[in-house]
């Protein structure tokens, strides 16, 4: 049995997630699940990058702090994901714990 760590490349959380983000995350998931149904232990982990750039001129744009701005969009990710039927074990942000 392997053990595996996967991940994605993480979205600036400056706007919803696109397509782009989600045949990414299918591709790999699909990865995920092959690996799982072969027997080996898999973390499929996932984040939002709550930093940068992207995310402050949104916010200004949006007179938000980017605190707010990331707290927006971050609250309608997961309905997104799960309508998708992800198997991530976990869903972060850069400013998680």
């Amino acid at each position: 049995m392997r053990r595996l760590f996967v991940t994605t490349a993480l979205p600036y959380a400056n706007g919803p997630l696109h397509i782009g983000h989600i045949m990414e995350y299918i591709q790999a998931d699909i990865w995920v699940r092959f690996q799982r149904m072969r027997g080996h232990e898999v973390h499929f982990i996932g984040a939002e990058d709550a930093h940068g750039a992207p995310i402050m001129i949104a916010a200004e744009k949006a007179g938000k702090t980017p605190q707010q701005f990331v707290a927006e969009i971050a609250a309608g990710r997961k309905a997104y994901l799960d309508g998708f039927l992800l198997s991530f074990d976990h869903w972060h942000s850069t400013e998680s714990p």
